[in-house]
């Protein structure tokens, strides 16, 4: 049997640097992991560039069920620590919009700087390791795995939630929660692409590519940023952002955030009124998209000058409030993020320790708090990594 002070499973963001730092607190701790190389989501995350954290990470950046519980974590170990973390092993990089940090480099430069950590801490890492059982013993844990026996005092759960399967994502946190008697709340994909009803995919799959920034809202919540029509549906990070908020409602979207469409017109009809209105929404639009638009929403395509006050509001508003019905989203298959999880009331919020069992520690993904896009959920990797370093 192998025994440490610290055991935490799951070789990703949150469990490397929780495990990094629990080592350079003089812990013995090993990290174990199911899959043949560590920190894969960290490696192909921000296009292989890894958006690491976010300038302005904020609780209010952050749903939950209980928004209050991710203060603590964020509050003690903020982006700053880790954006110094990061300047230590002088690795580059830049800001590429809205307070997103990326590596000038590659995200392997992450992946080395958490392993070098753990070195630092005399952390052993043993990866290809299947956890078949898990047993609370009167001081601590006793561990089944295809590698054998482990025995420790503190162990972490930091295996994240279902979000990329492909990338090895497994329900392990949840079913050790509810074996040990905590509540997982209900999950379902973030972050992540809708799909839509065929008649509507079908004529935005031929203006697949084009880009437009929008104002997407639902559930009093709006985010400004890129929407992208694919050959599935619609991406970029403004429905990203929007989807975390959506439960099968109605997705509005304001295609010209920018400017008045209405008054655009009234002037457009008074200097030119020979011009057609699907000529005039081209210039307000990708030439492609506002083809598509006259189609979609079955506008008159008329000269200007046919248009009344009355009419002209009524196009405006259309393409201010285009209400878009989404059949769903791709699911964890594309999600960055999986929304729900563990209950944080069954978790301190200071220690990220399960309140009613002594040693076990769950942080990252795997816990009801998910960020935005944009590096807020790496920060929370890092900030509940750290917390639940400083008592196991």
């Amino acid at each position: 049997m192998i025994k440490r002070d610290v055991i935490v499973i799951g070789a990703g963001a949150a469990g490397l640097f929780c495990a990094a730092q629990a080592g350079q607190r003089g812990k013995h701790v090993e990290v174990l992991d199911h899959a043949k190389k560590v920190g894969r989501k960290i490696l192909m995350s921000g296009g292989g560039r890894c958006n690491f954290t976010n300038m302005y990470a904020a609780p209010e950046n952050y749903l939950s069920q209980n928004p209050h519980f991710c203060k603590s974590a964020l509050s003690r170990y903020t982006q700053w620590d880790f954006i110094g973390l990061v300047n230590d092993y002088k690795i580059p990089y830049h800001e590429k919009t809205l307070g997103q940090l990326f590596c000038d480099n590659s995200a392997s430069d992450i992946v080395e700087m958490l392993l070098a950590e753990c070195e630092k801490g005399g952390v052993n890492v043993t990866t290809r390791c299947d956890i078949t059982h898990v047993d609370k013993v009167e001081d601590g844990f006793v561990l089944q795995t295809s590698q054998g026996e482990y025995q420790c005092e503190s162990l972490v759960i930091a295996t994240g939630g279902l979000s990329l399967p492909k990338l090895g994502a497994t329900p392990f946190a949840y079913k050790i929660a509810e074996q040990f008697g905590l509540r997982v709340l209900p999950t379902r994909a973030g972050l992540v692409p809708f799909t839509l009803p065929p008649e509507l995919k079908t004529s935005l799959a031929e203006i697949s590519g084009i880009s437009q920034t929008v104002r997407a809202s639902c559930n009093d919540t709006s985010f400004v940023e890129d929407m992208l029509i694919t050959h599935r549906g619609i991406s970029g990070p403004a429905i990203l952002q929007i989807s975390s908020y959506w439960d099968g409602q109605p997705v509005k979207l304001d295609l010209s955030v920018n400017e008045d469409l209405a008054e655009k017109l009234k002037t457009e009809k008074e200097t030119k009124p020979n011009v057609l209105l699907k000529n005039f929404i081209a210039t307000c639009f990708a030439r492609r998209f506002a083809d598509t638009l006259v189609k979609i929403l079955n506008l008159p395509n008329v000269p200007l000058k046919q248009l009344n006050d009355k009419q002209i509001q009524s196009i405006a508003d259309q393409l201010h409030h285009w209400r878009i019905q989404p059949a769903g989203t791709e699911g964890y298959r594309t999600a960055e993020v999986t929304l729900g999880g563990v209950d944080t009331n069954a978790l301190s919020s200071k220690t990220m320790e399960a309140r009613d069992v002594e040693g076990l520690f769950f942080i990252g993904e795997a816990v009801d708090v998910t960020g935005w896009l944009g590096g807020y959920n790496f920060q929370w990797a890092w900030s509940s990594g750290w917390v639940a370093a400083q008592f196991v």
